[in-house]
């Protein structure tokens, strides 16, 4: 019996630079699941994000507002899964803030709470 080894010129790679490719994206697409996209808006007083949420009915969401962090996701029973949370750099006024769905888009202004001042002011003996 003869063995020989191959000449490294002979030999081909196992995978081609396009199998790579697709691996490379296969495992991106499973570590990092896309976060559902919302546009962001501020101005003096509010907040607005505006995110796509088709096939979903304002039932099956939920608007979860906690100090400065938003959680928008759906309930359970819902046709489709959603989840979204955003810490926002200023408190929320809940009372004050407001949703609406529109053909399957979500806009949530949210209200900047005011700041309570607590200075107070003590007198001199």
């Amino acid at each position: 019996m003869l063995f020989a080894t191959a000449h490294p010129a002979l030999r081909r790679s196992v995978y081609s630079p396009a199998g790579r490719t697709l691996e490379r994206f296969l495992n991106e697409a499973v570590v990092q699941p896309q976060r559902p996209a919302a546009q962001y808006k501020q101005d003096d007083t509010s907040f607005q994000l505006t995110m796509d949420v088709p096939g979903l009915s304002r039932e099956q969401l939920a608007i979860l507002i906690d100090g400065a962090q938003v959680r928008i996701e759906s309930r359970e029973g819902a046709p489709r899964q959603y989840r979204a949370a955003y810490e926002l750099p200023l408190d929320i006024d809940a009372a004050a803030s407001e949703a609406r769905l529109e053909n399957g888009v979500l806009t949530v202004k949210l209200a900047k709470k005011v700041p309570a001042i607590t200075t107070t002011e003590i007198t001199i003996q």
